[in-house]
């Protein structure tokens, strides 16, 4: 589309857990960005959505791999790349303008070789890749879940020997998970943030008052909370209880139906829906038929999937998710009755908000022009359109 301005009328935007209707959404394909509403239509394409639903881009927070591809499976840079194309290229499809790959518990040499590859880049037709999450490897073994706990580090070891140059700055690696129990984990914080790289806490046994301490020394979300961490307890609340902390950090949650019981994950995104963010937690096997898989580096085990949920062979150890971010959008609706804004803001506005993206996760001026068009129908809520810098990349 080569239109200087577009403007798509008869909408409701998705703002701030609100829907609004009293407005066009207008934006330029040439510079990719969202005009202001009183920006000059006389020589405009309108479009007219009839009464469709627009959302800003969905934004992935964590995802392992897809489509038979992990991301730590790294042979060279050239196809380490074009892996990376294919999954951008896909996601669209669910709903995802942008990504950050999570990097799990691999050896320092493996994430020194890796995070070169995952600085931010727009990819054609497809996701933006927006930086690299490493999960680990500065976790506690006895939540180890499916990472390789021989490959653990304590915090003493600086963060620049595990991740090499992307610890010096956040232009590649953008958030770190841990466990804040671990000693040493102050200052490593401390370390992390200077470089304005967040972090998250995850994987942990650490009680409220550990975790609180964490929040104080500059860490500012939960990972999967409930997940790889201790139950919720009426007097030892543990990580999850500092969901309604006055730190208000924010916290992410798989709601694929498999790490939450839906009555748990409605608990906790009503506890503050502002700080609440959804992420699939994917896998390699997201996108693939049903069945076992062989191992890898990261996990030696073969895993089996079924449906949405994937186990470690023989065992009820959870691997990662498979659900999209749009159905954990619908799941997440549909279990705690939320209007479709309040459930789009915690993957859009919620996760923009925590890591610093101040280009994307809102429909206002000045913003990417990355958003998608959403439909209700008999199966829930579902992807219409998906746009990436005021282009057009996937129609259902």
């Amino acid at each position: 589309m080569s239109h200087e301005v577009v403007a798509l009328t008869n909408v409701r935007l998705c703002r701030s857990g609100t829907l609004t209707d009293n407005e066009p959404l207008i934006f330029s394909p040439p510079t990719g960005l969202i005009l202001p509403p009183s920006t000059d239509l006389s020589t405009a394409t309108i479009i007219d959505l009839q009464g469709a639903i627009v959302a800003p881009g969905f934004l992935e927070l964590q995802t392992n791999g897809l489509r038979g591809f992990h991301f730590t499976h790294f042979s060279n840079a050239a196809t380490y790349a074009e892996k990376i194309d294919q999954v951008a290229s896909y996601l669209p499809q669910t709903g995802v303008t942008g990504f950050w790959v999570t990097i799990p518990t691999v050896h320092s040499d493996e994430f020194r070789k890796i995070l070169p590859s995952l600085h931010p880049r727009p990819i054609a037709g497809g996701a933006s890749l927006l930086g690299a999450h490493a999960e680990g490897p500065y976790l506690h073994p006895s939540k180890k879940g499916a990472h390789n706990s021989s490959l653990f580090h304590q915090p003493f070891t600086p963060p620049t020997n595990i991740y090499g140059e992307a610890a010096s700055s956040n232009a590649t690696l953008k958030l770190v998970t841990l466990a804040p129990e671990l000693e040493g984990t102050h200052h490593l914080i401390s370390s992390l943030t200077s470089n304005n790289i967040r972090v998250s806490l995850g994987h942990s046994t650490a009680t409220y008052d550990q975790g609180l301490a964490a929040l104080h020394a500059g860490a500012t979300c939960l990972t999967h909370t409930l997940n790889a961490m201790p139950p919720l307890h009426h007097r030892d609340p543990g990580l999850a209880g500092l969901v309604t902390a006055p730190s208000d950090p924010y916290f992410s949650i798989i709601a694929d139906g498999n790490h939450l019981h839906p009555s748990i994950a409605t608990l906790l995104f009503r506890a503050n829906p502002a700080k609440c963010i959804l992420i699939t937690d994917s896998i390699e096997l997201a996108g693939l038929p049903d069945g076992t898989y062989p191992g890898h580096a990261q996990i030696p085990s073969a895993q089996t999937k079924t449906g949405t949920r994937v186990t470690v062979e023989g065992t009820e150890t959870l691997v990662g998710g498979c659900a999209s971010l749009a159905q954990c959008v619908r799941n997440l609706r549909e279990w705690s009755g939320c209007g479709i804004a309040d459930a789009v803001r915690c993957v859009t506005e919620n996760v923009a908000g925590f890591m610093g993206e101040g280009s994307r996760g809102e429909l206002v001026a000045g913003r990417r022009a990355d958003f998608v068009v959403l439909e209700e129908g008999g199966g829930g809520l579902g992807v219409r359109e998906t746009w990436v810098g005021g282009r057009k990349v996937w129609e259902g």
